[in-house]
């Protein structure tokens, strides 16, 4: 019976194993699980209210994202009117400065003809009064006793008139 004894099986003590192992679970329970369930509450609190905070921080970048785009689609919309009035305007400008150059250029060329057609007759007098002062001395000088002066230059102007006349 010997070999009996080794296998045989003691209640009492299977009990008292499985009473020391309630008592060691009823501990851990209250002095390890608690403690390590709070723990991890409290640290999934704070991962959540993390996670809260970056979403409301996404949301918000969203929202001024948004904003900036429509405020830069505005600013590129009022400057491109901004360069297109500045266009405008120096076009304007442009086509008034050449405008005025012309004028001042047909000026110049009117102002140029006048005083050459001025200069021409001021020449064209001149010859004529030359003509006729030669062409007195000259008849004076032939006829000195036939015909005064005054009749002899009315004659060359009269002559030298019908002259300019034909031109």
């Amino acid at each position: 019976m010997q070999s009996l004894e080794v296998i045989s099986v003691n209640i009492w003590q299977i009990l008292i194993s499985l009473l020391n192992l309630l008592i060691l679970f009823l501990m851990f329970k209250k002095f390890l699980f608690k403690p390590v369930n709070n723990m991890l509450a409290k640290r999934q609190s704070e991962i959540d209210a993390k996670y809260e905070a970056a979403n409301e921080a996404k949301r918000i970048a969203n929202e001024d994202r948004l904003l900036w785009d429509e405020k830069i689609g505005t600013i590129k919309h009022e400057s491109e009117e901004m360069i297109k009035k500045a266009q405008n305007s120096a076009k304007r400008q442009s086509e008034a400065i050449v405008s005025k150059a012309k004028e001042t250029a047909d000026s110049i060329v009117r102002q140029a003809e006048n005083q050459a057609q001025f200069e021409i007759q001021k020449a064209q007098d001149g010859i004529k009064k030359e003509i006729v002062e030669v062409s007195a001395a000259l008849a004076n000088k032939l006829l000195e006793r036939e015909i005064n002066a005054d009749d002899h230059r009315s004659l060359i102007d009269s002559f030298i008139e019908k002259i300019g006349d034909d031109k």
